[in-house]
């Protein structure tokens, strides 16, 4: 045998193993993404926590990238996280009076719409009138989520929120003082109990507001138990004028259960002016 061939043969057989050698790797390699592969499954399936963490990490990671590629970041769930409804969606009723609000106060149908909703849901829990409860939101804010009195009252019901922190504990904390359903939560268990103490939606108003040893409440009562009249029109299919709403604002101030003796000081009843009310 020549040189040559033997060369040849000596080629031939380097050239087979690494061949053979190459596909046992790769199968070998394959064999292993496999089973990586199938425990990485089956922990997401037992530990669903980790899935979640894995989804928010690739999550930041896309939007990472898409800030590099576009300049710009889109949010996925702001759709989901959107206090809004289609008023076509609700009953009739609640159409009606979202409809209705949402000519006066100047404010989208949709977003009205998903607080007709709640005030509807809550107030078959509580027992009060959704209209009620709409009506105290309209006196007190006009629909304005992050409206703040000069006193410190809150939201949507203008709910003083450093004297009902403990309300907020189960939504987060006092900042979802300014998340309209969790304002509106907070807000009608405070109506509730002034209320329940008073012993009539007349006088559970003057407490709301902060009056109840006074005389004057600047008026408030009239104008929420007017509304309140108006909105029951509204829900009963009744053709109601829209009227301009007058400037948002509470004339008094507490959000208190329980009042104390008026002061010697008699208020101005300018909006904004605080009673002296303390809670026991």
């Amino acid at each position: 045998m020549s040189a040559s061939t033997k060369l040849t043969l000596s080629l031939r057989r380097i050239s087979a193993a690494v061949t053979k050698g190459f596909f046992e790797i790769t199968h070998n390699s394959f064999a292993l993404i496999g089973l990586i592969v199938l425990f990485a499954a089956m922990t997401l399936v037992a530990r669903p926590e980790l899935r979640q963490i894995g989804e928010i990490q690739l999550f930041s990671w896309l939007q990472e990238r898409q800030l590099e590629v576009s300049g710009v970041v889109s949010d996925l769930v702001a759709n989901d996280r959107a206090t809004a409804v289609d008023p076509k969606e609700l009953p009739k009723q609640q159409a009606a009076v979202a409809y209705w609000l949402s000519r006066k106060y100047g404010v989208a149908a949709e977003p009205v719409s998903a607080l007709v909703a709640e005030a509807y849901e809550v107030g078959v829990r509580t027992k009060l009138d959704p209209t009620l409860i709409l009506a105290v939101m309209a006196i007190e804010s006009g629909f304005n989520p992050f409206a703040q009195s000069p006193v410190g009252a809150q939201g949507l019901m203008q709910v003083m929120t450093k004297i009902h922190s403990d309300k907020y504990q189960n939504f987060g904390g006092k900042f979802a003082a300014f998340d309209p359903l969790a304002n509106l939560r907070v807000g009608v268990k405070v109506l509730q109990d002034c209320i329940r103490m008073a012993g009539s939606v007349e006088g559970g108003l003057k407490y709301y507001v902060g009056a109840a040893n006074m005389e004057d409440d600047n008026g408030y009562t009239s104008k929420v138990m007017a509304e309140y009249a108006r909105l029951q029109q509204v829900a009963q299919g009744r053709q109601v004028p829209v009227f301009t709403p007058q400037a948002a604002g509470t004339p008094l101030r507490a959000n208190a259960i329980e009042p104390a003796a008026p002061t010697a000081t008699p208020p101005d009843n300018s909006p904004g002016q605080a009673a002296t009310v303390a809670l026991k």
